[in-house]
């Protein structure tokens, strides 16, 4: 692949884990070509402690090289050399989001149904009924446009008026930027209607690395003292419940696979860990949500995050029906993800906080995903 140097931030730099300034690098290359012809880009951002790569399609992170405590980088995300990996698993009704920005409404809504100011919308139904990730044609599958800024990229999204049923004109941003051992994901919106709007990142993780098994020996702590129970279509029933004295109990660091066979009716209908966590502190402000140690690397990744909730996800319907880039397939458990989110169905269920954007204002939501190395 013949990459151009495109970028070089001398004058923008941020302190790195070891304390060394280190200016973060971008290059830009060739993912391939959609169907129309379009060209997808893949964009570098790099510094002395990460690689991350970001393509057009979808804003997705395709890979993130770390460091273990021996100092051994590897790919931690799971993803595809190319976006024909992300279009066939598409087109073969198994897509999985992998590394994706998800919305117009990341994670279920009811029916694909809700209301404001007494007009109601339909979402196409697109997961049991009911509406995910913004519908079968969500921002996972729409074409951004990329701006270099200092330190890393701004992903833009225009979702049109009745984009998937949604109201209202919308403008999305989403800003990747490396900080020493981190990306710092930044999220601004604006709209012309009266919207709802809950946008995440959906990048699976494996702290051994990608391709490497499973993580059910990963341990995790998440920064909750309640989680929203579902129903059969993993919607939210009954408000946020307490953790204590259940599976869904990781206020202390617990390994991930230690509970998810317990004959457990939530876990039964998740297949495993597929629910929102509410998390303890302020909505609006920067919080621990989770913290993931992998005991065979000493890779740990610290999750802070604006949003109120968590979707932890143990990767359930990885089916090892696509091979990723180390050409090992994507298997059950092979991945987690830590989505930071406004929680499932809050257009529905006015005791959640609310996900309503108007005219004039402005959404904004960060989301840090720190990597460091325990000896």
């Amino acid at each position: 692949m013949r990459w151009t140097r495109i970028m070089l931030l001398s004058m923008m730099t941020t302190l790195g884990a070891h304390g060394a300034m280190a200016a973060v690098v971008v290059t830009k290359a060739d993912f391939g070509k959609l169907a129309d012809g379009k060209t997808v880009e893949l964009y570098t951002l790099k510094n002395a402690d990460l690689e991350v790569r970001i393509t057009t399609y979808g804003a997705r992170v395709t890979s993130l090289m770390t460091k273990d405590r021996d100092g051994k980088a590897a790919d931690v995300v799971l993803g595809y050399n190319s976006v024909d990996g992300y279009v066939a698993e598409k087109t073969a009704n198994g897509e999985t989001y992998l590394g994706s920005i998800v919305g117009r409404y990341g994670n279920r809504i009811r029916g694909g149904k809700f209301s404001i100011d007494g007009h109601d919308y339909q979402i196409p139904p697109n997961n049991n009924g009911n509406a995910l990730h913004g519908g079968p044609d969500g921002f996972a599958d729409k074409l951004w446009a990329a701006k270099q800024i200092p330190e890393g990229l701004e992903m833009t999204l225009v979702s049109p008026d009745g984009d998937m049923g949604f109201p209202g004109t919308l403008t999305l941003h989403v800003r990747y930027t490396l900080v020493g051992s981190a990306i710092h994901i930044n999220y601004s919106a604006t709209t012309d209607k009266p919207t709802v709007l809950n946008v995440t990142n959906h990048s699976y993780f494996n702290l051994s690395g990608e391709g490497s098994g499973t993580i059910l020996g990963e341990k995790i702590e998440i920064n909750a003292d309640g989680y929203t129970p579902v129903d059969a279509g993993l919607i939210p029933v009954g408000g946020v419940q307490p953790v204590a004295g259940t599976p869904f109990d990781f206020r202390k660091s617990t390994e991930i696979g230690a509970r998810i066979d317990q004959p457990n009716d939530q876990l039964r209908l998740g297949g495993g860990y597929d629910h929102n966590w509410a998390l303890n502190g302020k909505n609006g402000e920067l919080k621990l949500a989770a913290k993931v140690y992998d005991p065979k690397t000493g890779r740990v990744l610290t999750v802070t995050t604006t949003e109120p909730g968590v979707q932890f996800y143990t990767g359930n319907s990885l089916a090892g029906a696509f091979k990723g880039k180390s050409g090992v397939a994507y298997s059950k458990n092979t991945g987690f993800c830590l989505e930071t989110q406004h929680f499932p169905d809050s257009p529905n269920q006015p005791a959640f906080p609310s996900t309503l954007l108007k005219p004039g204002q402005t959404l904004h939501s960060e989301t840090i995903f720190a990597f460091s190395a325990q000896k």
